[in-house]
């Protein structure tokens, strides 16, 4: 265990560090952020953490264990509230065994939504979370913050959608599309075989062609209401189309 001391803010792994609070910087070096003791338990349980930063005594060991001044350690954190560790993790590309039940995202924007359906999707059993190109970034600091660790614990993948639908499809799934146009209730649509279920942008719905694509287009039963915030719509659908033991 290798352990250093930084104590001068314009030091090359303080820039290296500070970079990762952009998606360029966590794309160009494939590592990103966390912060605080119970997202570091998670990616040392994950195998992913490469290097921690540390201001205080902290219970986790790691192959770099960097000691900086508060100071330092401020500049590197995106939290309001003080933390004493933060974590570098390396991006892993994820592996899907097989699957029975996924979540496709068409535009999702917000990093809070993305995270809670994350949280979400492992709570409930799901396999996999695809995101379409427009999706907010993964890596994300709220997005990490909002998962509490449960992105470590499922594949999540950017993908095209048109062409993931047409793999899922050839592969025995059914694609469902949460829409209120010409749609059906969920004791409409049973639960049965390989689903996939697509949850769409938080202003404007699944688009259109993704619509299109779809075998079956559902809509939760409401009053009062059209329409739900999109992590609590995929949380009502999950739950309801979760896998039972």
């Amino acid at each position: 265990m290798k352990k250093d001391k930084i104590t001068s803010l314009q030091n090359g792994k303080v820039k290296k560090w500070t970079s990762l609070h952009t998606k360029k910087g966590r794309d160009e070096s494939g590592l990103f952020l966390v912060e605080g003791e119970h997202l570091i338990s998670e990616a040392i349980t994950a195998g992913i953490l490469k290097t921690l930063i540390i201001d205080e005594e902290c219970p986790f060991e790691a192959d770099e264990i960097y000691e900086v001044t508060p100071e330092i350690m401020k500049k590197i954190s995106q939290n309001v509230s003080a933390v004493h560790m933060i974590g570098v993790c390396e991006q892993r590309e994820p592996h899907i065994a097989k699957a029975q039940r996924t979540v496709l995202l068409d535009g999702v924007q917000d990093p809070g939504n993305l995270g809670t359906i994350i949280r979400t999707a492992v709570s409930f059993g799901f396999d996999a979370v695809y995101c379409s190109e427009d999706t907010c970034d993964l890596y994300n600091d709220k997005v990490i913050r909002s998962t509490q660790g449960a992105l470590f614990h499922i594949p999540v993948l950017r993908v095209n959608l048109n062409d993931l639908i047409r793999n899922l499809r050839n592969d025995g799934f059914t694609i469902v599309a949460t829409t209120l146009e010409h749609s059906k209730t969920m004791s409409e649509i049973p639960d049965e075989g390989k689903l996939a279920f697509v949850f769409g942008n938080e202003g404007k719905g699944v688009t259109p062609a993704i619509q299109k694509a779809a075998d079956e287009r559902l809509r939760i039963e409401m009053e009062g209401f059209e329409s739900l915030n999109v992590a609590v719509a995929a949380g009502i659908v999950m739950y309801h189309y979760r896998r039972k033991s």
